[in-house]
This record gives structure tokens, C-alpha cells and sequence, in this order.
């Protein structure tokens, strides 16, 4: 029986190239064995049928970002569990081929409460993870809040300007109604429990919570449970 050795080590041999060459085919996706894609170098290989794609090239793989449709209810955790190749939007234009270090070292910016719904981020990118970071205060988002009730007649006015929040006086933010049960609000460095604040303070009762937009990247039409590639010329 041949000795089992590392797949690594026999795609060096094959291309030929050199260890750490053989190990950035591998881990890009571009090595089956017996007909199946295997990204671990560190595979133990006998005598299996090795491919490596014609397209393959020892490229070190470039961190990612990742945009998901946060259904509403669900917890941080759980939404984590949703970045799966099988949840990727079949619309999903960025052209980057899915592998599975891409789910590796990610980390969640700026977090929904678990009632509300819509954009989420996650990155393994530090560019990205800086960015929403430190400047989480000044990236401004769109937020869509379904609710009832009726409010006062200066209620739109003091959205946009004049109320309060845990004691302090909130900055100017662009409040605007999208129908009679839906306001559609822009505001920056959203603190937990402001809008349904807000909402209350002029005889709102806040139903759902939707973000639909941070800086300059839109959920657009992301199906609830998908995600996308940030696409590279992408920016918030």
C-alpha cells in the first residue's frame, strides 16, 4: 500500500512547484481529488486521481467582506451560522470564487438588536473592520420603522431636530414618512435603543426595524437569510 503523504506535497510534485505554491492552489480551490474539491494542504493522499483546474493560479487569496439580510428575530450568533456557500444570492455579481477560508476570522460590525432585520456586515478585511470601526459614529444608515399610532403635529419636525436621548440632545437627523405606517430614517451612530425612543416621544409605537443602508452601500434586493461578496470597488 502506497504511504499516505500530504496533498500538498503531491501537487508540488505534479505542477511542478513549490510547497507553499501547492498549498495556495489547494486552499484557492483549484485541486480535486477523486472528483472532489479538497482545500486543506495538509490532506493525506494515496493513490486518488489529483486535478488541478486549468485556470488555477498560486494567488494568495485576498480577505473578504460579507453583506447578509438579517431576518428579524434572530440572534447575532445564529445570523453568523447563515454564512454558508448554499446561502449565497444567486444574483451575487461580484465575481469572487467562494472557498472556505473566505468564512475564516470574520468578525461581526455594527451589530442589529436581535427584534430588527436587514444589512449586516462581516469581515475578515482590516481595511473594512478599521472603517466601521473607527468611524462607526460618523457612517450614516438607513433604517425603515414600521409604526402605529398617531403622532403629535409637530411629531416629524422633532424627529428631524429637537428630541433628546438618555439625557442628551440628539444631532439633526433626516426623518421622512414613506407611507402612513413607515418612516424612513438617516442618522448616524445609532445608540441601542434610540429609535424606538425617538418613535415613542412624539406617540409612535415602534412595530419592526429594517436597515436597508450603511454609507454608501445598500441591502438593495438581498433575500432575508442571503448574503453577498462586498464587491471591490465597493465603499462605505
Amino acid at each position: 500500500m502506497t504511504e499516505p503523504v500530504r496533498l500538498a506535497k503531491q501537487v508540488a510534485a505534479m505542477v511542478p512547484c513549490s510547497r507553499r505554491e501547492a498549498e495556495l492552489y489547494i486552499e484557492g480551490g483549484w485541486v480535486r481529488v477523486d472528483g472532489v474539491v479538497i482545500e486543506e494542504p495538509q490532506f493525506r493522499v494515496t493513490d486518488q486521481t489529483i486535478e488541478i483546474d486549468p485556470q488555477a493560479t498560486p494567488t494568495a487569496l485576498e480577505p473578504v467582506s460579507f453583506l447578509l439580510h438579517k431576518p428579524a428575530g434572530m440572534p447575532e450568533a445564529r445570523a453568523l451560522q447563515l454564512l454558508i456557500p448554499a446561502n449565497r444570492a444567486g444574483d451575487d455579481a461580484s465575481g469572487i470564487r467562494t472557498v472556505k477560508k473566505h468564512f475564516a476570522g470574520l468578525e461581526t460590525l455594527l451589530p442589529l438588536p436581535q427584534p430588527a432585520s436587514g444589512l449586516m456586515v462581516y469581515s475578515q478585511d482590516h481595511r473594512i473592520l478599521r472603517k466601521l470601526s473607527e468611524d462607526a459614529r460618523v457612517i450614516e444608515q438607513e433604517v425603515i420603522a414600521e409604526v402605529t399610532g398617531q403622532i403629535r403635529p409637530d411629531g416629524l419636525a422633532l424627529l428631524c431636530q429637537g428630541l433628546a436621548f438618555n439625557g442628551k440632545p440628539l444631532p439633526p437627523i433626516k426623518v421622512s414618512w414613506q407611507n402612513e405606517h413607515r418612516l424612513r430614517f438617516a442618522l448616524k451612530g445609532i445608540a441601542p435603543g434610540q429609535v424606538p425612543s425617538m418613535c415613542e416621544q412624539v406617540g409612535l409605537q415602534l412595530q419592526s426595524l429594517k436597515r436597508i443602508r450603511i454609507g454608501r452601500v445598500p441591502m438593495g434586493q438581498l433575500p432575508p437569510g442571503r448574503w453577498r461578496y462586498l464587491h471591490p470597488g465597493e465603499r462605505f
